[in-house]
């Protein structure tokens, strides 16, 4: 790895933007309830005066949740983002952000009219310099301070309902890992009491959406800072892998020789510190995770507790789970059995799909697998594995929907754990996006996987760019095709006119040999002399 070009890498690239709104941190902001910053390109707010969105009151869903959750107004998340804000910018067409002031994924352009497919691949297949790439703009992510958010270290009422806020910078991939920590931690109920039973992205329908949700954003974010339009997040197949494949030095680090819960020192993972891995630590306390450093990571995969997972998952687990036809099934938790959704979680047996909280298979079995930092839910994306690990749940997820090819409908409106319903705002993302938005082909997102991309499909992505400039210019092309067809026919006319002010009688040398014997009786011999 060649660390001098690292170096220059990071020093040229410059900064992005990452969860709450910088613009909308402030007490004014809070007390009005309104998220509705101007857009640099006109000064107007949400863009409006360009026709890019405007404010508007938040609809939230009223469908009923299921029984998991027995409070009502203890949380910040419930009825996300209402506690914080009841006015957002709504966005029109393809634009898209807190300010409306970028492109719908899978779009681009000034106008973000021009469609895009991005292809993501497995990390085994990246040439070396893509490998060193992808490892410079993770430690670029982990070193960019955030330009245009920032997180919450308080919840509302620490806050004083919005008069004393609460909010600290952060890198751009360390928020990310406090957005993972924040949407699943325990709910602070006082006096050092808490409730546990609750995830606003797993353990329910909403697992596999959200995560999509949260790994385009992440690959949105690094395309931002790198300049790069066209990365994307490789992915690690661990299917009937024997062992850590990835962890190496030349990829996700290695075992540190003398320290097996500690990554090598060649990985400069190493020097990585990680936040918001001490929920117990923060339910004490009755305080929310601040990003403060908490140590370097932590792996030491193989060295799990083999009763819970005796081995990494197979190519048969995830046919099995493929063949399931229910999304969701039973209560919409990990007790659900016969629930792709669940058993891809791996909370139910890959083989029966029948739930087992005493084994942890599939997407679980990876995590466990790892014994560290990614073995607690709260804090796992400290640890970069999850990023390829994630990617390549998700690759299974576009299998599921592509062979069942479900409508929306199929994805529950009501009952589920709060946070979960169809329609409910996924937690803590601003702007907002809703579960069954990202119930959808990946292809409607602007990404594929290389796996199962189709040649057919891939020659269409080929030729997508220049459809959709033929597209966008189809009225001059027609036009220029009809004045081309009138200038045509004028010049033939002329043409035509001309030769026959020019013709003479033909002399009988030159007369037909045949011809229909009722002309043949009519014609009239006559010499040019």
């Amino acid at each position: 790895m060649c660390l001098l070009a690292l170096g220059f890498l990071l020093g040229i690239l410059q900064p992005a933007s990452g969860q709450f709104p910088r613009a909308c941190a402030s007490s004014e902001s809070l007390l009005r309830k309104e998220c509705c910053p101007l857009w640099a390109g006109d000064g107007s707010p949400c863009g409006e005066l360009s026709g890019r969105g405007s404010c508007q009151e938040i609809l939230l869903s009223r469908a009923p949740l299921g029984p998991q959750f027995p409070f009502t107004g203890v949380d910040d998340r419930e009825d996300w983002p209402a506690v914080f804000y009841n006015r957002t910018c709504q966005c029109n067409s393809n634009f898209m952000g807190f300010n409306c002031g970028e492109c719908r994924f899978g779009f681009s352009g000034p106008n973000c009219a021009e469609r895009r497919m991005r292809m993501r691949r497995s990390i085994f297949q990246l040439s070396t310099r893509e490998k060193n790439k992808f490892l410079a703009y993770l430690n670029l992510a982990k070193h960019t301070p955030s330009q245009d958010y920032v997180i919450a270290t308080g919840t509302y009422a620490q806050m004083n309902n919005g008069l004393t806020p609460m909010f600290r910078n952060i890198s751009v991939y360390d928020l990310f890992v406090w957005m993972h920590y924040y949407v699943s931690r325990d709910t602070l109920l006082g006096d050092a009491s808490v409730w546990r039973d609750i995830d606003f992205a797993h353990e329910a329908p909403g697992f596999l959406p959200w995560h999509r949700l949260f790994l385009v954003l992440w690959e949105h974010e690094i395309q931002k800072i790198t300049g790069d339009e066209n990365f994307t997040i490789p992915y690690w197949d661990w299917r009937d892998a024997e062992g850590c494949d990835v962890c190496t030095d030349e990829l996700m680090g290695d075992r540190h020789p003398t320290n097996p819960q500690l990554l090598s020192p060649a990985s400069f993972f190493s020097s990585w510190q990680v936040i918001c891995s001490l929920s117990e630590e923060y339910n004490s306390q009755q305080a929310l995770c601040n990003a403060s450093n908490e140590g370097p990571i932590l792996r030491n995969p193989g060295n799990h507790d083999k009763t819970r997972t005796p081995r990494l998952p197979s190519s048969a687990d995830v046919e099995f789970c493929l063949t399931l036809t229910q999304y969701e099934s039973g209560s919409m938790d990990k007790l659900a059995n016969f629930s792709f959704r669940n058993t891809l979680e791996g909370f139910a047996n890959p083989q029966t799909g029948i739930a087992n909280m005493s084994q942890s298979s599939l997407h679980n079995a990876l995590h466990i697998y790892m014994n560290g930092s990614m073995s607690q839910v709260q804090g796992s994306a400290n640890d970069p594995i999850f990023i390829l690990h994630h990617a390549f749940v998700d690759s299974i997820f576009e299998q599921w929907l592509r062979r069942h090819r479900p409508l929306r409908e199929v994805y529950p409106a009501a009952n589920a754990p709060i946070g979960h319903n169809r329609e409910y705002y996924m937690v803590p993302f601003i702007p907002l996006y809703r579960n069954g938005e990202f119930f959808t082909s990946s292809r409607e997102l602007g990404y594929d996987y290389e796996y199962l991309a189709d040649p057919v499909d891939s020659f269409q992505d080929f030729l997508m760019p220049y459809l959709e400039q033929a597209r966008q210019i189809w009225q001059w092309l027609v036009g220029a095709a009809v004045v081309g067809g009138i200038i045509t026919a004028l010049i033939t006319g002329l043409i035509v006119l001309g030769c026959r002010k020019k013709r003479i009688r033909p002399t009988s040398e030159t007369q037909p040999l045949l011809m229909e014997s009722e002309d043949y009786h009519n014609v009239s011999y006559q010499s040019n002399l």
